[in-house]
């Protein structure tokens, strides 16, 4: 658990355990904050502060097969066992007269999507999506699939894995203490792995971009008729500019803002500027 927040669990579809942190006064508006695939609810751990200094209840889970949720019993990670845990989160963090807004980097915000726009619809306030949109760059996606793969039998330390990722992120400054990267692995045996259920990629591959989802999600997004901000990488090579004006005229309802500097992990690569760039349109919701 992170300091200042509250551990809290939820039940997504099948039972599945959630294991989400939480920040801020139970009273204020619900945010749900979700992570990206292969990462973990602390990709937001200087996020979650910030917002709820502001005035928000944030809530931040572990998708399901990352961190210290539970994993599929059966290996499967579809897209769509993803959205069905957004709405299990949304409907328990929504009150009669409240809904959420939903914050969702690349797997979390194609979750948040489908979820808020494909019955059974999830009651949200808004969306943030967070470097994704209907479809990516496969020259961006096959990156990062390159590097998940890289080591499937880990590191043999925490500086081992420091090293991997920033030869992977190159724009990003290297932190002083690798031990930052404790929250992301986990032991298995006498090496470090990547904290998530490692049959994710099994699930994920060939499955990042398939026929007729890029329309799918396009429709999801505009029937969802809730305000939508693509906060896209200026250096992303996952979310090109033309495919964040392609997402942008096929929804009416939604507009874009480029964090400069940030390439795909844009919260991990430019904190800062990602608030920066979110909170007028979180004050404009009111």
């Amino acid at each position: 658990m992170t300091a200042g927040a509250l551990p809290r669990r939820f039940v997504g579809r099948d039972g599945i355990r959630l294991a989400a942190d939480v920040w801020g006064e139970a009273s204020a508006p619900p945010l749900l904050l979700l992570h990206g695939g292969g990462q973990t609810r602390h990709a937001w751990d200087r996020t979650g502060p910030r917002l709820a200094a502001l005035g928000w209840r944030v809530v931040a889970p572990d998708l399901r097969g990352h961190g210290t949720s539970g994993w599929s019993p059966d290996g499967d990670y579809d897209l769509d066992l993803f959205a069905d845990d957004v709405r299990a989160l949304v409907a328990e963090l929504a009150g009669p007269d409240e809904r959420p807004v939903v914050v969702g980097a690349s797997l979390g915000g194609l979750s948040a999507l489908l979820a808020a726009g494909e019955a059974p619809v999830a009651a949200v306030r808004a969306l943030v999506l967070v470097d994704v949109a209907h479809r990516p760059d496969h020259r961006g996606v096959r990156r990062i699939m390159e590097f998940v793969r890289a080591r499937p039998d880990g590191f043999a330390s925490v500086r081992e894995a420091a090293d991997a990722v920033s030869a992977h992120l190159p724009h990003r400054p290297r932190p002083d203490d690798p031990d930052g990267l404790l929250k992301n692995l986990r032991r298995h045996g006498d090496r470090w792995v990547w904290h998530w259920d490692p049959r994710i990629l099994d699930s994920f591959e060939g499955r990042t971009d398939p026929p007729g989802r890029a329309e799918r999600v396009l429709a999801a997004a505009r029937r969802a008729e809730v305000p939508i901000l693509l906060v896209r990488g200026g250096v992303s090579d996952v979310v090109r500019e033309d495919i964040a004006e392609e997402f942008r005229a096929g929804v009416p309802l939604a507009r874009s803002v480029d964090v400069a500097g940030a390439g795909h992990m844009v919260v991990g690569d430019r904190n800062d500027h990602f608030i920066d760039a979110v909170v007028p349109f979180l004050e404009g919701l009111a």
